[in-house]
């Protein structure tokens, strides 16, 4: 990557935390809480999916982004939707206010694949997920994989728990169906973005808006950068075997503040590396529908926000970032 300095973003095993060890699950909950109230970034390993399996998808992923245009726009979706984002859907950047061009990527989204009892809870939050006939490799290694992120969530939400001095299941209770969502993000090099106009990025500078993300991703010069109060923009760790763990606004919301949201942005296509291309798997923990997010309480949290619908914030965050 661009930038030799590296965030204060600490690695945890998982495995001595899910041995049950009082004294290793104590150390570990401090390292997230630590890491939580910083950069809002950790990495984790020790979290037992096979790495093979991110291959397969990717593999089957890059036969479906390689396609012509006109194919892929048969499945286009809405920012929120379930399909195709080309290019140009998305400008994460406005998150923030800022009016930045459009990203430099293209997404196949997914997400939960259970309806909800409730029909106005379907209509906003439901449809089938879409796979692509062109990619039939695609849907048997996602669904794998969603399965396994869905019991990864369960874990590290049951850490954050503890890590607060919370009950374990704090967060989990609030999600016995979620809508979570599930991005794999395509990062062409410049032959098919065209050079990146000024201030343009892969993805914008930004923070994520639910719970808990889980992503997948892969080194590179245009790749992911945290934003840190004492170090400002710099590369984020990367180990093959990891996942980067952060926490988005709703989250931090919910943590009074104590914990962050951590801010990020990918870099473009650089210049000594213009066809560098890269793909992220990117998992988004949600709460099911109709949660009421309220602030913990001092000591623990610092501010009092007023309690939120969770969906609600969620749609209004997913709106902001929609280029129209």
């Amino acid at each position: 990557m661009s930038d030799a300095r590296t965030p204060r973003i600490p690695t945890v095993d998982l495995r001595p935390w899910l041995s049950g060890d009082p004294d290793a699950r104590a150390r570990i909950a401090r390292t997230v809480d630590d890491a939580l109230r910083t950069a809002g970034f950790l990495l984790v390993t020790g979290h037992g999916v096979d790495p093979s399996l991110r291959t397969r998808i990717r593999v089957a992923a890059r036969a479906f982004f390689t396609l012509p245009a006109e194919t892929k726009q048969r499945y286009a979706a809405r920012v929120g939707g379930r399909g195709w984002l080309g290019p140009g859907a998305e400008a994460n950047g406005y998150s923030e206010g800022t009016e930045t061009p459009p990203d430099l990527k293209e997404s196949l989204t997914f997400a939960t694949h259970e309806p909800f009892e409730d029909p106005e809870t379907n209509a906003e939050w439901y449809a089938p997920n879409v796979w692509p006939a062109e990619a039939p490799e695609l849907r048997e290694p996602c669904e794998e994989y969603l399965a396994e992120m869905a019991g990864l969530e369960d874990r590290l939400l049951t850490l954050l728990g503890e890590a607060l001095g919370l009950e374990p299941d704090f967060f989990t209770k609030h999600m016995t169906h979620p809508t979570y969502g599930f991005n794999i993000n395509w990062y062409p090099g410049t032959e098919v973005t065209g050079d990146p106009a000024p201030g343009q990025f892969r993805i914008g500078p930004h923070t994520d808006f639910g719970t808990v993300t889980i992503l997948d991703r892969q080194a590179g010069k245009g790749g992911l950068q945290v934003y840190t109060d004492d170090g400002g923009w710099a590369d984020a760790p990367f180990d093959p075997a990891a996942f980067t763990i952060n926490i988005g606004d709703l989250m931090a919301r919910w943590t009074g503040d104590r914990w962050r949201s951590g801010r990020h942005r990918v870099l473009p296509p650089p210049a000594d590396a213009p066809a560098e291309e890269l793909m992220s798997l990117v998992y988004f923990g949600e709460c099911t529908p109709g949660t009421l997010v309220e602030s913990v309480p001092a000591p623990v949290g610092r501010v009092a926000y007023e309690p939120v619908d969770s969906h609600t914030y969620l749609r209004e965050k997913l709106n902001s970032i929609t280029v129209d």
